[in-house]
């Protein structure tokens, strides 16, 4: 290993961010409806028992939060997704119509991609540095 290679700081998404993708999935997409390609998740499915499901999807999709927050991010941030839990909490205890546009809010895929730009924007100049030296990398293999 040469020493440029052994000085490369490379930046990878922490395990929190990860971890609150795989839920986020789970919750809003895990499931297709084939005929119409309609994506789901299980906060749909919950969001069917009336009540007692939406409470414990919103109880869930609490821990997208807490991941969040492990990840150090701001008050503010934390805030709008846990606005997001709300209006989808709201949204789902609507009987079925409110379940269907819940299905579309998809507040969890909302908080998750807060997450990631306020991620991406604090190691900008680390990604797009890593960014630039593969770019040469691979144009001097090219060459």
């Amino acid at each position: 290993m040469s020493s440029r290679e052994a000085n490369k700081q490379v930046v990878q998404a922490p395990e929190a961010l990860l971890r609150a993708q795989h839920l986020a999935n789970l919750l809003d997409n895990a499931f297709t409806l084939p005929i119409f390609r309609v994506k789901f998740g299980l906060d749909f499915v919950l969001g069917l028992v009336p009540v007692v499901g939406d409470v414990l999807s919103f109880i869930i999709a609490l821990r997208i939060v807490v991941y969040a927050r492990q990840l150090g991010t701001p008050v503010s941030i934390l805030a709008h997704m846990l606005k997001n839990l709300v209006i989808d909490l709201v949204l789902g205890s609507v009987p079925l119509l409110g379940d269907i546009v819940d299905n579309f809010f998809r507040a969890n895929q909302r908080n998750v991609r807060l997450m990631e730009k306020w991620w991406v924007a604090q190691h900008h100049a680390t990604i797009k540095a890593q960014a630039q030296q593969a770019l040469e990398e691979w144009s001097k293999k090219q060459s």
